[in-house]
């Protein structure tokens, strides 16, 4: 597993070399978000148990912590290859990206 700043997590997904997923729920998804598909933790695992294990998967959900069990699930239970972690969630994609989300 990897964490990787918003900078370089935007230049994978502009580039279609990964996939961005937001497993916040969706009334957080709702509020506010940054353009990821809203796939909440729970239904990950069944979400991308039809991917190529070979293909980045960038996750991000408010703080990186939730991410972060995610990615250890997706690794080990489903073997994915890399997984990124978005460094300080949603907050670290309004201070490097998109300075005009709400997050209060």
């Amino acid at each position: 597993m990897n964490y990787w700043s918003a900078t370089r997590c935007k230049e994978m997904i502009d580039s279609n070399q990964a996939l961005a997923i937001d497993i916040r729920e969706p009334y957080e998804f709702t509020y506010v978000n940054c353009g990821f598909k809203n796939i909440p933790m729970a239904e990950l695992t069944s979400f991308l148990s039809t991917h190529d294990r070979s293909f980045p998967i960038i996750l991000m959900c408010q703080s990186g912590r939730r991410a972060q069990a995610a990615g250890n699930l997706i690794e080990t239970e489903l073997g994915f290859k890399e997984v990124i972690i978005l460094e300080d969630g949603i907050q670290g994609w309004k201070n490097e990206i998109d300075n005009t989300l709400t997050l209060d």
